[in-house]
């Protein structure tokens, strides 16, 4: 038992340093990119949002760094998600292993990549104002809540998308229309207050709010509120586990 432990621990490493290895790899800048690319948002957003529009938000550049790594780490994982299956046909058709470890190792990497990038713009935030509270180390399990609910949505998109292959299409558009819908650019204050509930279901919406909770307002989530987002994350895993079961009888046949 212990050995066939190891060997999928063995499994899940070396499929997720390859992930990592893929996402920079000829790229001149490398891991530099995923700095580079929330700052660029960051400086365009905020003279966008902030000097233009005249958004009435604190520390305006700050608040809006948090919502877009948060945002990043949802998108690129379950972006990347999709092709997973795709992309290792031989672990599918020639290797005996648990097929949603190929998902687990994928979306590892990508927890890896964010938290770097969460640690790496710490000092960032300092710069803008921002004075850090004990809660500020919550952040590895706001990470991990985050990273339960990309693992259920990744099952359940990478068998659709191995399933029918114009599915990525679809998730692009999904993630463009999320990006509207989740308070990254805006605050959620500006959402009108019969529909304040449904808005709050969106989980991006919680995990964001959270993370600028315990950064900018030093508070944490009411137990309701925490009890509201834990329970849309585990249906979300749930879900997915379901819609990978049901479609990874067929992985074979399709690739």
């Amino acid at each position: 038992m212990a050995h066939g432990f190891q060997y999928y621990v063995d499994i899940i490493t070396v499929l997720a340093q390859k992930d990592l290895k893929v996402r920079y790899r000829n790229s001149v800048l490398g891991f530099v990119w995923s700095l580079l690319n929330p700052l660029a948002y960051m400086v365009i957003l905020t003279a966008v949002f902030s000097v233009l529009l005249k958004v009435a938000v604190p520390n305006f550049a700050a608040w809006l760094l948090l919502g877009l790594l948060v945002w990043r780490f949802f998108s690129i994982a379950t972006n990347q998600s999709l092709t997973s299956i795709i992309a290792n046909p031989s672990l599918v058709t020639k290797v005996y292993l648990p097929r949603y470890l190929i998902v687990l190792a994928n979306n590892l990497a990508n927890l890896v990549g964010a938290t770097l990038e969460f640690i790496a713009l710490l000092p960032l935030l300092l710069f803008l104002g921002v004075t850090f509270s004990l809660y500020a180390i919550l952040l590895p399990v706001v990470l991990g809540i985050e990273f339960v609910l990309i693992f259920g949505i990744s099952l359940a998109i990478s068998a659709l998308n191995l399933k029918y292959r114009d599915f990525s299409q679809l998730w692009d558009i999904a993630l463009q229309l999320g990006f509207f819908v989740s308070p990254i650019v805006y605050d959620s204050s500006f959402i009108p207050a019969r529909y304040s509930f449904i808005y709050s279901l969106n989980p991006i919406t919680r995990l964001i709010q959270l993370v600028r909770d315990i950064f900018l307002q030093k508070t944490l989530p009411s137990s309701y509120d925490l009890g509201i987002l834990l329970t849309i994350v585990i249906l979300f895993l749930v879900l997915g586990l379901t819609v990978f079961h049901k479609l990874e009888q067929r992985f074979a046949e399709e690739l």
